[in-house]
This record gives structure tokens, sequence and C-alpha cells, in this order.
């Protein structure tokens, strides 16, 4: 489903952001991404979703070459690519059904289709009675929730987030955490970078660790919870 040949990303100002970084994301897998501040997991998912190209070496992602995709093919290949970010990015003038409903107004849905749809991405995260509601008077595990609603809607076989635990306590996390392992579970392969060790290390899932740019450790986390700073 993803593959880093030889990737490296280097800025005009001179900063690489990754060096030389080579992996293989399987169809159907489960994946953390963890590393410092600054160890490059942001620029890796930007790379996935085309919003960064590399300087060097190839990104495929569902055996399309990302460095020789059209610009007029970005908006559909993104249409099967879910995003969920750490601060929600929901529009609070819009209520929770509208948010959602988003990706599947700008592709063209028709209205009952995209009626249908938002309602079974919002029963999948557990917020169908929220459907009328402000996001801004939800908490923020409830706004997580409707981001990952808006992120699957369009049923996307890949799913990305960037730290979505980052503002949730760990009770919050762990039920977060739990709807991405419902959608693993139903075939939708999972990149999740994360700086909660501990919560990762529980999940028992592959791991990805960079550091200063580079790959370091690929594998079961176990013994490293020690030794590397999310």
């Amino acid at each position: 489903m993803i593959r880093f040949d030889n990737v490296s990303k280097r800025y005009e100002t001179g900063y690489e952001a990754l060096s030389r970084v080579s992996f293989d994301i399987a169809r159907g897998e489960m994946v953390f991404l963890t590393g410092h501040s600054g160890a490059g997991k942001s620029t890796l998912l930007k790379l996935i979703m085309h919003m960064e190209k590399s300087s060097q070496g190839q990104v495929l992602v569902n055996a399309q070459n990302l460095n020789r995709l059209k610009a007029s093919q970005v908006p559909y290949f993104r249409r099967n690519v879910g995003v969920v970010f750490q601060n929600h990015q929901l529009l609070f003038d819009r209520s929770v059904f509208d948010n959602v409903a988003l990706p599947l107004q700008i592709a063209g849905n028709h209205h009952a289709e995209v009626a249908r749809r938002v309602r079974a991405a919002l029963a999948k995260v557990g917020l169908l009675g929220k459907e009328q509601s402000n996001p801004i008077m939800l908490s923020g595990g409830e706004q997580q929730r409707v981001g990952i609603a808006r992120a699957v809607v369009n049923k996307p076989a890949l799913l990305l987030a960037d730290e979505p635990t980052g503002n949730l306590d760990p009770v919050l996390s762990a039920e977060i955490m739990d709807l991405f392992q419902q959608f693993n579970q139903v075939g939708v392969t999972v990149l999740i970078a994360s700086h909660d060790l501990a919560l990762v290390d529980r999940l028992q899932k592959r791991v990805l660790t960079l550091g200063e740019g580079r790959l370091i450790h690929d594998g079961q986390l176990e013994t490293r919870l020690g030794n590397v700073d999310a």
C-alpha cells in the first residue's frame, strides 16, 4: 500500500527533513510512526498525502508513483486517503453533519448519498445524535471523532493520523485508538504518528521510528520505550 524507496526531502533553505528513508507498509496493516519533535514525522505524512514532493527517491501509494502524479490526478488520489489531524481542523460555522459532508460535497456526490454516508460515518464514531450540533459545543474527544468521521466518510483505503490523541486524556486516547483499530479490522490501512509511546506499546503494532530524518527502528516497540524520545 505504501512504499518509500530511498526517500529524502530537502527544503530550499537546505534543511533535510528526511534522509534516505525506505520501508513498505502492506495493505491492511496498522503501523505507528514515532520520533522526537522535528524528526520528520509530519514531513513523511505530507509526502504520502502529496502535500510535499520528495527531493530524492520514490514514494508509492497504492501502486501510484506520487512523483509522477499529474496535477489533475491529485484530487482523485486524495479521495482515497483519509487524514485525521491533532487540532481537528473543523469548521465552527457549520454543523457536525456539514463538517463530515464536506469531502463528499466537494466530490460532487448526490444529496441523498451524502446524507446516507454522513450518518453512517457518524454512527461508526458514536455521534449520530450530534449531527446538527455545532462542533464548538462538543468535547475535545467528540471533536476528534467528528474529524475521524470526516476522514472515513469517503471510505478510503488508507487512513493517516497526525498525533490524533495529542490533546486528549488517557481514557479518551484509548477510545480514539480503538476506533482506528476497528477501521483497520475491516481492511483499512492505518498509519498513525504518535508521541504517546505507552499507548503505542500497549497496542503491540509495528512501529517506525525516525531520528534526525532517518529511519532508526522498524518493528515492535518493546524495550525501546526508555530509549525513544517521542
